[in-house]
């Protein structure tokens, strides 16, 4: 299994509120730069969300919810700290609830 972490929030503020597209370029220019693969998604209406583990997280946030998943936990805490009005956490998949945490990113 592997851990993702996640910051998460209405869909609106993450993709038109927030410069969240400016920061994730600049991520991939910097990755593309120094030879790493890609480890973080923006997904749009996550179904991780909707598993019972992620009930609390799940109710908290206004729909439809957008999340930038990571495997990295270092930088969704930059996110966290960088757009301050996110939930975040962290689960396991693949599980019996979260078969494919990112089976829909974009």
């Amino acid at each position: 299994m592997t851990t993702y972490y996640f910051v998460a929030a209405s869909e609106r503020f993450l993709t038109e509120e927030e410069p969240l597209e400016e920061v994730l370029k600049e991520r991939r220019r910097n990755y593309k730069e120094n030879g790493k693969e890609i480890d973080f998604w923006l997904v749009r209406q996550p179904a991780f969300l909707n598993a019972e583990e992620m009930k609390t997280v799940c109710d908290q946030l206004p729909q439809p919810a957008a999340a930038v998943v990571s495997t990295d936990s270092n930088f969704i805490t930059f996110m966290k700290l960088r757009l301050e009005f996110v939930l975040d956490g962290c689960f396991e998949a693949p599980s019996a609830e979260i078969p494919d945490a990112i089976a829909t990113a974009d």
